[in-house]
């Protein structure tokens, strides 16, 4: 027998997000299909590249009491009903069920204590099943949270193997994306096809201004009024991925480097979490190399 959906209060919802060729009819075949089958509509957003001819993205979230039908037959429905007439590129989950979100980590913390923190505060709706570090020096902190912690080192010379062992490692732990906090290793293509799941990186700077392994000192050298953070999904094009979120900070000629690296950190961290938070929720939809956020 199909299981229903989880009905666990105050996540007793559904999301449903969609992408399809925009045209007429669309919001009214999606919300009647969700009324004739008892759901009641609590959210909805919206946007179209272009009315004529563009692209639309819809994200809907429904209240699950009522609803006459369990998830798979529900799905059926949808599928012959709305969206194959539609054409549409679609996703239903549910809000009661977590998220299975892996960690990768080196030896920078604030990224990675901030998002362990806002897990066990209720901030995220995510379970983490492992974290991997090519190095040690984070183990503590994730046991602390008790959350099993693996050290897989990557040289030149073994990151194929390395890559392998940590794309094993994320499918045996059933991740079902990726978080690079401060990982300071650039992922193969070999890796992303072969985990084939979303993969989410925090970078240093406010791309692409400044970027390279130092940019809080070339920040620091031209004198620059605004430094920032940019959170975006990982593509074999370094840097280049779907940007999800991004934010800046004011700074003066009085800074230096480390003031500078505490500014920036501060607002790296919080950019990840608002990224994380919007993939978690399910508010990113990507459009090539873009995204919609709602």
């Amino acid at each position: 027998m199909t299981a229903p959906f989880p009905k666990l209060d105050p996540l007793n919802t559904a999301v449903l997000t969609i992408s399809c060729p925009d045209r007429g009819g669309i919001v009214a075949a999606v919300s009647q299909f969700l009324f004739g089958h008892g759901a009641n509509i609590i959210h909805s957003d919206q946007h179209s590249t272009d009315p004529a001819g563009g692209t639309f993205f819809m994200r809907m979230e429904f209240y699950l009491e009522g609803l006459d039908l369990a998830r798979e037959p529900f799905e059926r429905a949808f599928a012959s009903v709305v969206a194959a007439p539609f054409g549409m590129d679609w996703r239903l989950s549910s809000a009661a069920q977590p998220k299975r979100m892996a960690i990768l980590v080196s030896r920078y913390d604030h990224c990675f204590l901030d998002l362990l923190w806002r897990k066990r505060r209720g901030e995220l709706n995510v379970e983490i099943p492992l974290v991997i570090s090519n190095h040690e020096d984070l183990r503590r902190d994730a046991e602390m949270f008790g959350i099993p912690f693996h050290v897989v080192p990557v040289t030149r010379e073994n990151k194929a193997e390395a890559e392998a062992g940590q794309v094993r490692l994320l499918k045996e732990a059933g991740a079902e994306f990726a978080v690079l906090a401060r990982y300071m290793q650039i992922l193969s293509g070999d890796f992303l096809r072969d985990f084939g799941r979303p993969v989410i990186n925090i970078h240093h700077s406010f791309l692409p201004a400044f970027v390279g392994a130092n940019p809080y000192r070339a920040a620091f050298q031209r004198g620059v009024k605004l430094i920032g953070a940019t959170s975006h999904y990982v593509t074999e094009e370094l840097d280049a991925g779907p940007i999800i979120a991004q934010d800046v900070v004011p700074v003066t000629h009085r800074e230096t480097p480390d003031t500078l690296m505490r500014l920036g950190r501060d607002v790296e961290r919080q950019v990840l979490a608002r990224a994380v938070k919007a993939h978690v929720e399910d508010r990113v939809l990507v459009y090539g190399n873009k995204t919609v956020v709602f």
